[in-house]
């Protein structure tokens, strides 16, 4: 391997003085799912994972804290401390090391602890996304939609200047993401027809035609018990949710079933009051309540396949509990990246502002 692994590794380095969002902006920008927070004579504290953002994610931490902050999800990530290596290291042992761990990265030191260097998985073997096959789900009628669906299928709608599921597909190959199945039920032929073998898109499609409407997880019945982990995706989702580190979460966390999240939050317009019988314990005035929705985005193993079976209709909220009744590990995955479902009129039109405004751009 020619040295440098990474020229750019600098673009990695977080500072204790700076923010929880400096970290994810250098995570974004550097591609590799990762930064390095280092203090101020460039030595390395620790490794921060994508995973390890996304966890306080889900704890609530405001990405305005220090980044020293995320150093208390690190106990609960498959690699609390950072796994490290000379600068001098050869390419045979870092492979070696990668592979035994299961890291995609290893920080590499200089004789004092500075990061030099960072060796990449991905520059000692090719990256292929042949490990993972997806699902996305256009079958729907898209009455909510109407009059925009009475011709045209809801996944096929344009946003900008492509279809939705031409958006879809595209980030799916971007990921490396190249087997894609799409099941269809309502106007599937306008899908079959603009897609194709898929030749066109740089991915192979199948197509799977439910010839009555089997819930958002039926599909998956139909196509079999598979060998690889399966992305399924809802056909009205417009994200640029990164495919690759869901995939890597979905891993570390030993998951049958992830379910990607969005934070919701409901303020209620009036001053709430609690009751114990007539007494009344509490006033809280005009309080917003936040919880985790389904964002329509799963990461699924073969064995969640036991749970259904063909021509079975079922939803995806059944599946998933499905999942969790037979001891399966279902895991939840929050999404920080753009995200909208393009299920109403409303949404739609915002969908075409946001894409005019740049706001899908990583």
């Amino acid at each position: 391997m020619q040295r440098p692994f990474f020229p750019n590794f600098t673009q990695c380095l977080v500072v204790t003085s700076e923010a929880i969002r400096d970290v994810v902006r250098r995570i974004d920008q550097s591609r590799i799912g990762m930064a390095l927070l280092v203090d101020d004579g460039q030595r390395l504290i620790a490794t921060i994972t994508d995973g390890d953002v996304r966890r306080a994610m889900l704890a609530g931490v405001n990405f305005d804290e220090l980044a020293r902050r995320l150093l208390d999800f690190k106990s609960s990530s498959a690699h609390p401390v950072a796994i490290t290596r000379s600068v001098n290291t050869s390419d045979e042992e870092l492979l070696r090391i990668m592979r035994t761990a299961d890291v995609q990265h290893i920080p590499l030191l200089d004789e004092d602890g500075r990061v030099v260097d960072l060796a990449l998985l991905r520059a000692l073997v090719p990256e292929t996304g042949d490990d993972i096959r997806a699902v996305v789900m256009a079958g729907g009628f898209g009455t909510r939609l109407r009059p925009f669906t009475d011709d045209t299928p809801k996944p096929m709608l344009p946003v900008g200047d492509k279809p939705l599921l031409e958006r879809t597909i595209d980030n799916l190959r971007e990921a490396g993401i190249t087997e894609v199945n799409i099941s269809t039920h309502y106007l599937h032929k306008k899908i079959v027809d603009h897609f194709g073998s898929g030749a066109q898109f740089g991915v192979h499609l199948h197509y799977v035609q439910e010839e009555r409407p089997l819930g958002t997880a039926g599909a998956l019945g139909l196509l079999g018990r598979p060998t690889q982990t399966t992305l399924v995706i809802n056909g009205d989702v417009l994200t640029n949710v990164d495919f690759r580190a869901m995939a890597e979460f979905h891993r570390s966390h030993g998951a049958v079933l992830t379910v990607a999240v969005r934070l919701y939050e409901m303020a209620v317009p009036y001053g709430v009051i609690d009751c114990d019988d007539v007494r009344v314990t509490a006033v809280r005035e005009k309080p917003s309540f936040r919880f985790l929705v389904n964002a329509g985005i799963y990461l699924i193993e073969p064995r969640a396949w036991d749970f259904i079976s063909h021509g079975d209709r079922i939803d995806m909220t059944q599946m998933i509990e499905r999942v969790i009744a037979g001891g399966g590990n279902v895991v939840s995955f929050p999404i920080r990246e753009y995200w909208l479902d393009v299920g109403r009129p409303d949404d739609y039109e915002r969908a075409q502002r946001d894409m005019a405004a740049g706001r899908l751009e990583r």
